[in-house]
């Protein structure tokens, strides 16, 4: 049996979940790390990246849409490294879409996926946790704080995840297990590098003009915020939403 800490992280194919997957890495955490099957980029470059930092992980499809998938990754953990100390619910979609546009199979699959998923990793995860263990959703400034034409679903989604993380908070809280959100700001990943449902690079470096930092993040720079929120050094943090936005959300409109 493991006697580093494991965790378990959706979406990890790229971006934020790659990153993450190689900090845990360098922490001495062991993960499972779950991959949409239908994303374009190869699971095998996050798992070579791990073990070039000397971590241990195993990769496994998974839709976060399927509770089966989602119990899965979990028993995946518990299977393999006989324990569950952390999961990180990162998987999520973006999508442009106006309201007048908005079918209800557009509404229903986004927030299934950047919602529902969120649920469905916690629930299945929650009955191998202990006092001290922890979850981490990913939501995003982008309806955590502000809304965007043509992403309705997408910031009810992400907002929607802040309210699931407090009720949580206080649910599981008796039992030891803290639960809390990360609101990234501009990240360069490939989702939000989309130009059709994200910003883009043109856009993403134009709106990054506006951060008092002067530059978008990367993916490493989030993913070590996570790793803290989620090690025993944050021990006394549970029920809040973090910000790793550059500043982004408290500059005053000229």
């Amino acid at each position: 049996m493991a006697q580093n800490p494991v965790a378990v992280i959706t979406g990890g194919a790229s971006g934020i979940g790659q990153a993450l997957a190689v900090e845990y890495a360098r922490a001495g955490v062991d993960t499972v790390v779950g991959y949409f099957p239908g994303d374009p980029h190869d699971p095998h470059h996050t798992e070579e990246q791990v073990r070039a930092a000397g971590g241990s992980v195993r990769m496994l499809p998974a839709d976060v849409r399927s509770s089966a998938d989602c119990e899965a990754l979990v028993t995946a953990a518990v299977g393999h490294y006989g324990r569950l100390d952390c999961v990180v619910a990162n998987a999520g979609i973006l999508r442009r879409t106006a309201l007048a546009d908005m079918s209800d199979e557009r509404w229903d699959e986004l927030l299934s996926v950047d919602l529902g998923g969120v649920m469905r990793v916690f629930r299945s995860a929650v009955p191998h946790l202990s006092a001290g263990s922890s979850l981490l959703a990913v939501s995003s400034i982008t309806g955590g704080v502000f809304g965007a034409s043509e992403r309705s679903h997408y910031a009810a989604a992400k907002a929607g995840v802040v309210g699931l993380v407090r009720g949580l908070a206080v649910e599981l809280g008796p039992r030891g297990i803290r639960v809390n959100a990360l609101l990234p700001g501009l990240v360069e990943t490939p989702q939000s590098l989309d130009a059709t449902n994200s910003a883009g690079a043109e856009t993403l470096a134009r709106l990054a003009e506006g951060v008092p930092l002067r530059r978008t993040a990367q993916p490493e720079e989030i993913a070590r915020v996570a790793r803290f929120l989620t090690s025993p050094d944050a021990s006394y943090i549970t029920g809040t939403d973090i910000r790793v936005d550059g500043g982004i959300t408290v500059v005053q409109p000229s």
